[in-house]
Order: structure tokens, then C-alpha cells, then sequence
């Protein structure tokens, strides 16, 4: 394959991913509004956006496999079809429990980023691997940036349309069906297979006994686990952010789409432009520190906020602090890791990190219904505190690999 096909495989397979997570964006502000309008609590909100991460932790494996065996190709079309289907669910939904089943068997499908992973792969040499898996941060970020505007303004379109109960998310969620479809009208022309059917077994990962074996390194299980806790901080206040917003502030669908593509434009600026320029200069225990030092900041703030003004300058701190953070603890792990685990390293770190999004939201939810509705961000803050004070109590352990080469 030549140099110029290659690349073209690739910038399909990101736009197909881009695509598919611009649908994920736009929803992620809606589940909340649209269970509280079914009659669900906070606890059930947050289970809402469990359910999600739940079904990729338990069936990436699965599709990875079956791609392995079968082609990247007809995986990523059958689950994109299925994603188109299930987004038709959503619309027609009326009541919990086919929320839940909606947002179950999105999970399922939505599973098969794990495929577009492999995909990726195949077209990328063992150097230029890492580089190419980026591919996928950049399309989550990209489509977790733009979707939640594009439902901000599709709300508004469906406001302008009719005021019929449950109509202006109707509308939303059938236009991100459509955006499925579409996807894979564009996938069944233009996404190459990348892998040829074979009969040869495939090979179950063990990931548990995997975790268990980082767990018993110091300083890379430390860092894994403070992953899992960042991870869990950012989750549990999702899910209660879109509830106390339209509490305190009578926040809508179209304000807390807009507020949510403004996380994402921040985390897109911090991890394209200032951890490039922190990380040179300062090295990874440094930006590390900073960053969780300004993700717990932003998580206290959106407690204390008394109005949109403080609410604003609360929200910067936590995307900040969520994109310093993110890249240094990741390029800490994978600095401390042997070369020949690096793919390993970097599964077993993004398994905890789903497991985190799976706890959290529910955490957030109980905590916003039994207790108050700040202490899901004064409990994610104690978190992300402790996380921080465990990075500290590491000391000259964290690498600081950038500043010494540059």
C-alpha cells in the first residue's frame, strides 16, 4: 500500500470516528433533561450515563475480536447501522425504561471505537502507532467540542418548530439518526477493510489479571489509579452539572449544550496548544501537579459559584485542569512502561478509565438526591484532591522526561 493510499484509509476511518462521536456529543446534555422529564432522580440520571460506559467496558473485547476475525470493515458498518436504530429509540421514548434500552444498546454498539482502534493499527508501522491512535483523542475531543452545540442550535431549530412536550428532543435525537446513516452511507463507499477474513482463533485478553500485574509496580500503579480517580471526579459531576445547572440557573437544553461545547473547546485549546508549550519547559510532574491542582479548583468552584460570572471562571479551571492532566499522566505511564507493554499499559489505563465513567455518574446522582445538590462536586473536588496529594507523595518518581530532552 502506497504512502498517499494510506494516509487517505486513515483520514477516512477519522472522519467516520469523528463523525459517530459528534453524535455521542450532541446526547451527552440531553440524557439528564430528558430522564428528569420522565420522572427519574438524580441517582437515576447518573445510571443513565453509566449504562453507557458499562456495555464499551464489557463488549470492546467482543468487537475487537469478532474484527479480528471477520474484517474492521463490516464491524464498523454493522455498528454504525445499529447506532442510526438506536437513536430512532431515543426519539420515540416516553418513558425510563426504554431510555435505558436505548442507551444500553448504544453502549453495545458504540463499543466498536475498540475496532477503529484496531483499524488504525493496520495501516500505521510499529513508529508511527502512537502517533495514529492519537486519531481517535482528537476525534473524541473534536466531536465532544462540536456535538453539544449542534444540539444546542437543534434544540433551538425544534423550539421554533412546536412546543409539543418531549418534541424538541424528539427532533434532536432523529437528526442524530440521521447523522448515523448517513455515516454509514459514507463508511459503505469509502471505508477500506484493513483486514482480511481469517479462520484463525482469536485471543480473549485477560484484563483483570493484566491490571493486577501493573497494580504491583509502585509508581505505574499509582499513576493508573490516580487516572481512575480523575476519571471518576470528571464523571460523577456530569451527569448532576446539567441537573444543578437548570436548578440554580433554570439552564435549558440549549444552555447546557453551549456550556458543554465550551468544556470541550477548552480541553481541545489545552491539549493542541499549552500542554505542547508547558510540557518543554516544565516536564510532566510539573504539569501533571498544575493540572490536578486546577481540575480540584474547578470542581470546588462549581460548588461555591454564586452566579454565571464565577460558574464560568469554575468551568475554565476544570477543562484546564482535565486537559493538563490527562496527556501527563498518560505520558507518565507509558514513559515507566517496557517498550513491549506499551499497548498493554495503555489498554489496562483506559479500562480503569471506563470503569470510572461507569461509578461516577451514578456516585454524582446519589450524592445530588441524598445529600445535596453540590456535594457531587464537593465530593468529585475530595477526589481529585487526593489524587493530587498521591502525586505529590510520589515525588521525583513522575518522570520529567519532556523537560530534560527538550
Amino acid at each position: 500500500m502506497s504512502e498517499t493510499q494510506r494516509k487517505s484509509h486513515l483520514t477516512v476511518i477519522f472522519m467516520t470516528v469523528f463523525i459517530y462521536l459528534l453524535g455521542f456529543g450532541i446526547v451527552i446534555p440531553i440524557i439528564p433533561l430528558l430522564s428528569r422529564d420522565f420522572g427519574a432522580n438524580a441517582l437515576e440520571a447518573g445510571l443513565l450515563l453509566s449504562a453507557y460506559s458499562l456495555m464499551q467496558f464489557l463488549f470492546s473485547p467482543f468487537w475487537g475480536r469478532l474484527s479480528d476475525r471477520y474484517g474492521r470493515r463490516r464491524i464498523l458498518l454493522g455498528c454504525l447501522l445499529g447506532e442510526s436504530l438506536t437513536y430512532l429509540l431515543f426519539a420515540v421514548a416516553r418513558d425510563l425504561p426504554m431510555l435505558f434500552a436505548a442507551r444500553l444498546l448504544a453502549g453495545f454498539f458504540g463499543a466498536s471505537i475498540s475496532t477503529a482502534s484496531a483499524a488504525i493499527t493496520d495501516l500505521t508501522p510499529p513508529k508511527e502507532r502512537s502517533k495514529g491512535l492519537a486519531l481517535i483523542g482528537v476525534a473524541f475531543g473534536l466531536g465532544f467540542m462540536f456535538g453539544p452545540a449542534i444540539g444546542g442550535l437543534l434544540a433551538m431549530w425544534g423550539k421554533s418548530l412546536s412546543s409539543a412536550p418531549h418534541f424538541q428532543t424528539s427532533f434532536t435525537m432523529s437528526w442524530v439518526s440521521v447523522l448515523c446513516f448517513v455515516t454509514f452511507l459514507f463508511g459503505c463507499r469509502y471505508l477500506p477493510e484493513t483486514r482480511k477474513f481469517s479462520d484463525a482463533p482469536t485471543v480473549k485478553g485477560h484484563r483483570f489479571a493484566s491490571l493486577g500485574n501493573f497494580f504491583s509496580r509502585p509508581v505505574v500503579g499509582t499513576l493508573m489509579a490516580v487516572f481512575f480517580v480523575s476519571s471518576f471526579a470528571m464523571a460523577s459531576m456530569e451527569a448532576s452539572l446539567v441537573l444543578y445547572m437548570g436548578d440554580k440557573f433554570s439552564w435549558g437544553l440549549r444552555e447546557v449544550s453551549f456550556g458543554f461545547a465550551y468544556i470541550g473547546v477548552m480541553i481541545v485549546v489545552t491539549q493542541g496548544l499549552i500542554v505542547r508549550r508547558l510540557l518543554p519547559k516544565f516536564g510532566e510532574r510539573f504539569t501533571l501537579r498544575l493540572g490536578l491542582a486546577s481540575f480540584t479548583l474547578g470542581l470546588a468552584g462549581i460548588a461555591l459559584a454564586p452566579n454565571i460570572g464565577m460558574m464560568a471562571v469554575a468551568m475554565t479551571l476544570l477543562s484546564v485542569g482535565s486537559g493538563l492532566s490527562n496527556p501527563s499522566l498518560l505520558g507518565s505511564i507509558s514513559l515507566l512502561s517496557p517498550t513491549e507493554e506499551q499497548g498493554t499499559a495503555m489498554g489496562a489505563t483506559q479500562s480503569l478509565a471506563s470503569l470510572g465513567r461507569i461509578l461516577g455518574p451514578a456516585f454524582g446522582g446519589f450524592l445530588f438526591d441524598h445529600l445535596h445538590p453540590t456535594a457531587p462536586f464537593v465530593g468529585g473536588a475530595t477526589f481529585a484532591l487526593l489524587a493530587l496529594l498521591t502525586v505529590f507523595s510520589l515525588g521525583l518518581r513522575v518522570p520529567d522526561t519532556a523537560r530534560q530532552e527538550a
